[in-house]
């Protein structure tokens, strides 16, 4: 890749009002979280205490785990060597020997005739049970020293953890910075130098997703291409990463310093290279140790779903790539999921939109046949309940039950009015992003492919997730390892060093200057430079999808207590006096104005639509901002108070309602100003933007 950029760690600090870094030397203290040396896991610990509801639930939960995975590995021992299936399958067998129990071989038997192979299974358990035993157990130490910390410091007791949201506890952090001086790099903390803090391995995952070096995509025959990104591979990535004592992070905070030198630059990719052929390796050598406990586990963890609701696996729900794809930079995991639950019932019913007839046939035939033949044996069964035992029938009634499932799952909904373009603009409402690609064709089967992507079937999910220990090897030496140059420039380009947090991923700066989108911005954005000149940028340094401008805009909603950079305010107060514009003024069309010389579109005369002008970009749709803002705004213009969400535990912020409103109302004027924009300017392919596509 070529590579004409300066390196973003050589670049200002992004907070030049801290100016020269300088270390505050805090006088003898007694308080254990003076000086903590790895912050970053301290903080993740402080976030995931609050979310898992305090210490007690937290080590029931790190108990059941241990004892799920020993429960598993017994069953699975006693099957294979401690069971007598000779007398299961005896046919002279008596009613009085018709007992599980009496089917068990004694456990000195047992070890008595048990093969080699046997007993090195038994090795394997024994180990991976010793090193999760020593691990839980210091997870749980861990986590006493955070109940301790919330209990003394914070000075919150487990009780009233659930009556206070994240933002209570972060303020609580952030005042207690004064007294036990946690960071000696800086006096004081902000909101967004905590979020760096957890979220640092995160915001580069996002930033990869977002430049499409990650994840792999496979051409697949009749299927087209598929987006893989199952939580074995990305735990192989993040472990390649970050975690690995060789990897390019020296510690959590701190990038290896050859990785930021031009002049290293291939070594450091021959370097990742060889990291990325072990881990193949170990991929490949260990892929059977992985994929036979995972079937085993996904049986046990599944058979009363498929027994009961077989129906439920054809049920959608956002993929791991979905998942990053929609995550903004410095979003905690609350607030991304409280966003894509808020976008459930609007995605369902878009992909409910697009039915087949074809199939929509042979599942209506499916269905019949295999209902009458359940309705056969269930008759049946009123006369002599002993049919039921019979050889294979219960299997066989299982079988229809799923396939009858599966084919309801097929059917349309004849209740729902085919406008896709609108249903997926309700979507966006919540997912804040669409690709400037998909607008005006929502309803084509291209743009339905790709949002099944994010959104998919959850059969697919654990079907990927099966097969994920014999992908993954191939997809390291397929995929991942031709991008090892890649991989180095972008950790080289895209890292810059902030004070008191240490190196982070320069986009998660929501810099709008350095790494935003001229067409998300209006001229005035583009202009207020604060007497700085502007940064030439080309598009590879430029996120996609408004991901910087989104961002910005979710992380100001959600922290207002957070003072952004000159730029980054300049831009916020421009964006918010638009959306003030748009809830209170009566002329909405004049947010834009009627129709410019380009045509861009005309307004609705109705006096009850509540709507912006529909473009020819195929904006986001009038009726989908109407329901969305008009009734906020007719509950202030009338005085009252608006309804609250009961969304307790999902909190966005302070104020949910208002944040997640002012959100919505961001989001659609800055995909409405992309259209615009984009409509008179030369966008570049993909291929451009990230030029290693070119190399697929």
């Amino acid at each position: 890749m070529a590579n004409n950029y300066a390196s973003l760690n050589e670049a200002p600090d992004f907070y030049g009002e801290y100016g020269i870094p300088h270390h505050h030397v805090a006088e003898p203290r007694s308080s254990q979280w003076n000086h903590i040396e790895d912050l970053d896991s301290f903080f993740t610990r402080v976030y995931k205490y609050h979310q898992m509801h305090g210490f007690k639930c937290i080590a029931l939960k790190e108990i059941f785990a241990l004892h799920r995975f020993t429960f598993i590995a017994g069953i699975t021992f006693t099957m294979l060597y401690a069971f007598d299936y000779k007398l299961l399958f005896k046919p002279d067998i008596t009613s009085d020997q018709k007992w599980i129990f009496s089917l068990l071989i004694p456990f000195d038997q047992v070890m008595s005739i048990l093969p080699y192979f046997g007993w090195f299974l038994l090795l394997v358990v024994t180990v991976i049970f010793t090193l999760i035993f020593i691990r839980k157990v210091q997870s749980l130490f861990r986590y006493w020293d955070i109940k301790q910390f919330y209990n003394q410091a914070l000075n919150i007791d487990d009780a009233d953890l659930d009556n206070l949201t994240w933002h209570d506890v972060q303020k609580r952090l952030i005042q207690v910075q004064s007294d036990l001086q946690m960071c000696i790099h800086k006096s004081d903390l902000t909101e967004l130098d905590i979020y760096h803090r957890i979220l640092r391995q995160i915001n580069y995952l996002v930033a990869l997703v977002n430049k499409r070096i990650l994840p792999p995509r496979i051409d697949v025959p009749f299927l087209g291409e598929v987006v893989y990104w199952t939580e074995n591979l990305r735990l192989n990535v993040m472990f390649l990463l970050f975690w690995s004592p060789w990897g390019p992070f020296e510690n959590p905070w701190h990038l290896r310093d050859e990785y930021k030198r031009a002049a290293n630059r291939d070594k450091m990719a021959r370097k990742l290279g060889n990291q990325i052929l072990w881990l193949f390796f170990v991929n490949l050598l260990l892929c059977p140790l992985v994929f036979i406990p995972q079937i085993i586990f996904y049986f046990f963890n599944y058979f009363d779903a498929v027994r009961r609701e077989p129906g439920q696996f054809g049920v959608r729900y956002w993929s791991n790539f979905g998942q990053l794809y929609f995550r903004h930079f410095n979003e905690m995991d609350h607030e991304l999921y409280s966003r894509l639950t808020r976008a459930y019932k609007p995605a369902t019913k878009y992909m409910s939109s697009f039915t087949s007839p074809l199939l929509e046939i042979i599942a209506e035939h499916l269905s019949f046949i295999c209902g009458s033949i359940l309705a056969v044996f269930v008759c049946l069964s009123f006369v002599d309940n002993e049919i039921l035992y019979w050889n294979q029938v219960l299997t066989m009634l299982a079988v229809l039950t799923g396939i009858i499932g599966i084919a309801r799952s097929l059917r349309s909904d004849k209740t729902l009015i085919w406008c896709p373009e609108q249903l997926l603009e309700d979507v966006v409402l919540h997912t804040h992003y669409l690709p400037g690609v998909w607008q005006g064709f929502a309803h084509t089967s291209k743009v339905r492919s790709s949002f099944q992507q994010l959104f998919q079937y959850r059969f697919a999910a654990l079907l990927e997730e099966l097969l994920s220990p014999i992908l993954v090897p191939y997809l390291l030496i397929r995929y991942i390892y031709p991008r090892r140059l890649d991989l180095v420039d972008f950790f080289r380009n895209f890292t810059v060093s902030v004070v008191g947090v240490g190196d982070v991923c320069s986009f998660a700066q929501m810099d709008v200057r350095k790494h935003g989108n001229p067409d998300w911005q209006a001229e005035r954005d583009v202009e207020s430079t604060h007497e700085t000149p502007p940064e030439i940028n080309d598009q590879y340094t430029q996120a996609e999808d408004g991901k910087v401008e989104l961002s910005l805009m979710h992380f100001t909603n959600t922290n207002p207590n957070w003072q952004p950079p000159p730029e980054a305010a300049d831009f916020v107060d421009n964006l918010n006096k638009e959306t003030n514009h748009v809830f209170f003024s009566d002329d909405i069309g004049g947010l834009y104005g009627m129709r410019s010389s380009m045509d861009f579109g005309t307004r609705q005369e109705d006096e009850e639509d509540f709507s912006l002008p529909q473009y020819a970009a195929d904006a986001p749709s009038q009726t989908a901002f109407r329901r969305s803002f008009g009734g906020f705004r007719s509950s202030i213009l009338a005085g009252g108070a608006p309804r609250r969400s009961m969304f307790n535990q999902l909190a966005e912020g302070p104020d949910l309602f208002s944040s997640a409103q002012n959100m919505r109302a961001s989001t659609m004027i800055l995909h409405n100003r992309h259209a615009m924009n984009q409509s008179v300017r030369v966008v570049r392919s993909a291929e451009e933007t990230t030029p290693l596509l070119s190399r697929r």
